[in-house]
Parts: C-alpha cells; structure tokens; sequence
C-alpha cells in the first residue's frame, strides 16, 4: 500500500529548503553562512527527488512542492546576487526571452493539459546545475562566460519543454 504521508523525508527536505531559503534573504551574498545555506538548498534539491523515489514516496504534491521550493530558492538568489552582479544589457535581454518562453510554455501547458505542468527534463536539471554553480564560478571568472554557457543551455530546456508540452508528450 502506498504511503500517505506528505510528510516523509524526500518533503522534509524540499520544506527545509524553503525554509532555508528564506534564511538565505538575511545572509550577505559569498558571506560563509551564505555559502552554508545555499549549499544546504543544493543538496536537498539534489536528494529529495532519489530519496523519494527510492522510498515509493514520490508524488504529485512532491514534485509541485519541489518546484515551489526551486523557484523560492531561485527568486531568493536573484533578491541577494542581483544587486552584487553587473549584468550587461545583452544579457538582461537573453534573460528576458528566456522568461517569456517559459511563461509561453506555461500557458501552453495549461491549454494543452488544462493543468500546471512543469517538466523536469535532462535539459532542465542541467540548466538549474549550471545556474546552481553560477556563483561559485562567479567569484573566479566572473560573469560573462558562466552566464553565455548557462543562457545557451537554459534557451535549449525552454524550447524542449515547449515542444515537449505542446506535443503532449
């Protein structure tokens, strides 16, 4: 019989990283407590979806809490390394395109599936990875290169996810 319970670990990791999350709006970006956290929000977005897997506990609920917590942990990032990075209008530009692709293929999921739907494909959880050590590379070559690499991948995860929704695949 299937567990029930919301509350394993597989979701007690995903809400110790909201919660985490959260802390990390206190701490001053690259400070060592900042690296603590935001390590700590990696780890638990690394484990919480074998952990689940692996225990028969992975569920719908746990994959719309575990996007929740991904993107609080994004928004929470971009609150505290925003201000620290110089972005150049270029890129700010690529984001922006980015963006709009994945509002487009949240809509389209919506159309097409008449629900939320967020796929978790190879090309996003790279994605996330690279945005994942974007601050680490920060601090030892700075933003350009990071930020082309993480763009190029990120633009081919949103077009495969469109195509993937509107395929209904």
């Amino acid at each position: 019989m299937k567990n029930t319970n919301i509350l394993h670990l597989a979701n007690l990791l995903t809400l110790s990283r909201i919660a985490v999350s959260v802390a990390l709006l206190f701490c001053r970006p690259f400070a060592p407590l900042f690296w603590i956290f935001y390590a700590w929000c990696g780890l638990s977005d690394m484990l919480d979806g074998p952990i689940a897997r692996k225990t028969g506990n992975a569920t719908p609920f746990g994959a719309k809490l575990d996007s929740i917590a991904d993107l609080l942990f994004v928004a929470v990032c971009l609150v505290r390394l925003l201000p620290v990075f110089n972005i150049p209008t270029w890129l700010w530009i690529w984001i922006i395109v980015i963006f709009c692709i994945k509002i487009i293929n949240i809509v389209s999921g919506f159309v097409c599936w008449k629900k939320l739907v967020l796929p978790h494909t190879m090309a996003n959880k790279v994605s996330g990875l690279l945005l994942f050590l974007l601050p680490i590379a920060y601090e030892f070559v700075g933003l350009k290169y990071p930020a082309i690499l993480i763009c190029i991948v990120t633009s081919f995860a949103a077009i495969q996810e469109g195509h993937l929704i509107r395929r209904k695949i």
